[in-house]
């Protein structure tokens, strides 16, 4: 059967956002990848082909279980053009559950095929990721649904995991193996299938957490990295009174336009009215789960949960003020095209559950993201399934060793938009505060996915990649125009 889970924390790997979309990005492929080694022509964005080579390699699935199985990990390399090529230039996608080679065939074909100038440039697909996906899919998720209150929600996803968890570990899947440390091992493990000294890292989001782990534990074989929207090692779980402060910004954006303001006194008061009205009395709303024809019951907890997606960009971030006035007004249909989204959701894929539980929280910062989840407007719905999952499977949490900060001595390019709503520039300073020897870049008004926002961008990495020392950068891009009607 066909796997429906999504990646909720992918609102950030989802590269072209096209309208309706919650901007959540699926796990794993819906078709069996290509398994087959050698050169052939990559599919890019908008038509665009090269030639590429597909390679594979093969790692233990637990390293720490000797009679663990061997699992095969799929990458493309695009070749350099380079007279003498760099390090290799490895992609780290976002998620987890984004994978490299379909990064590669959207919007940021073009910089992968601009760096070719320094070197070759690796799409890497993760291990539970596209051509390095070994987990069996799960059955699709069949009605009744619960309901999309956080009560419902938390109550259905943990169950879930735990079905499939006493389901994978008695077949023989090391599910425990599926962590950042391993995820991180692989990379080494590539570097030596690659038969290179050193390579140079270039992540997003989740994959600048990843990127983090490789520092940690291998950085002797890494040259270079380039990371952007950054995720540290404890922020798995973004606090929930950053968020309220981007919402802040959002308003403050808002105020700008006497005609809104008028029709939008306060946005975060508006939210909130809407979430509490919902969440006591959910929304029925009729749709389909696959061809059969159900009934679907969103709380405030579902909202909070699309609109975690939609603040990650700009270009849907727009649309919130709008969706908030017409559900104030009664007006449900406007979430009419967000419905199969929504069934969407459900499900579980092993592969981004697995790493985020292993990721976990430090006791400090859950009882700091408790705190302030009370009183924020999203609550703790942005990463939904964490912290909602913790506990549900025992001794998978990769602990305080794994969690702690780094001093970082490796030349640095840190890239950050300014409307970012998934990890807000607050959590990315005290990242970015590991780095000893970085340049930063900041987008204004550019949003998660920040690489290929701004044309300079581009420019930028490929010289940083070859090796220049980049002065701090600030690019601008026109503030987002929001609309009511």
């Amino acid at each position: 059967m066909t796997n429906t889970s999504l990646n909720r924390r992918a609102l950030l790997a989802a590269a072209a956002l096209a309208y309706p979309a919650l901007v959540i990005a699926r796990a794993s492929a819906q078709v069996a990848p290509p398994s087959q080694e050698g050169p052939f022509r990559f599919k890019g964005w908008r038509g665009a082909e090269t030639d590429a080579e597909r390679g594979f390699f093969e790692v233990p699935e637990d390293r720490r279980d000797p009679r663990s199985r061997k699992i095969r990990l799929g990458y493309v390399r695009f070749p350099s053009t380079a007279a003498r090529p760099g390090p290799p230039i490895v992609y780290l996608a976002g998620g987890p559950g984004g994978a490299g080679s379909s990064a590669a065939a959207g919007p940021r074909f073009p910089i992968f095929m601009a760096l070719r100038e320094v070197a070759d440039v690796i799409a890497f697909d993760q291990r539970g990721t596209g051509m390095s996906a070994a987990i069996p899919a799960r059955p699709d998720p069949v009605a009744p649904l619960p309901v999309f209150t956080r009560e419902g929600l938390t109550a259905y996803f943990r169950e879930d995991l735990q079905r499939a968890w006493k389901d994978w570990e008695p077949a023989g899947i090391a599910i425990r193996g599926y962590n950042t440390e391993q995820n991180a091992d692989d990379i080494d493990d590539l570097r030596k299938h690659l038969g290179t000294e050193k390579i140079d890292l270039w992540g997003i989001s989740y994959g600048s957490h990843l990127a983090l782990s490789v520092l940690k534990r291998h950085g002797d074989r890494v040259n270079r990295v380039a990371l952007a929207s950054l995720e540290g090692q404890d922020q798995t779980v973004k606090r929930p009174a950053r968020i309220d402060a981007f919402l802040d910004q959002v308003d403050a954006l808002l105020g700008t336009d006497p005609a809104i303001r008028a029709k939008i006194p306060d946005f975060k008061a508006l939210m909130r009215r809407v979430h509490t009205r919902l969440e006591a009395n959910p929304i029925r709303m009729a749709t389909k789960l696959g061809n059969t024809p159900i009934e679907l019951q969103l709380g405030g907890f579902g909202i909070q949960l699309m609109s975690g997606g939609l603040i990650a960009n700009p270009r849907t971030l727009v649309m919130l003020p709008e969706i908030y006035r017409a559900l104030d007004a009664g007006k449900t249909e406007v979430l009419a095209p967000f419905l199969g989204e929504f069934t969407g959701l459900l499900g579980i894929s092993g592969m981004p559950e697995a790493m985020d539980l292993a990721s976990g929280i430090s006791p400090g910062r859950l009882a700091m993201v408790q705190r302030e989840a009370r009183t924020a407007v999203l609550g703790d719905a942005l990463n939904f399934p964490m912290p909602h999952l913790l506990g549900a499977v025992p001794a998978v949490d990769l602990g305080e060793g794994f969690r702690a900060p780094i001093r970082i001595g490796h030349p640095a390019l840190l890239v950050a938009g300014s409307l970012d709503g998934r990890t807000p520039l607050a959590e990315q300073a005290e990242v970015a505060a590991q780095f000893q020897r970085k340049s930063r870049m900041i987008v204004e008004n550019a949003g998660h996915n920040v690489f290929e926002a701004h044309p300079d961008v581009q420019g930028l990495l490929v010289r940083f990649f070859s090796g220049e020392t980049l002065a701090d950068t600030k690019l601008a891009l026109p503030p987002p125009k929001f609309q009511l009607g």
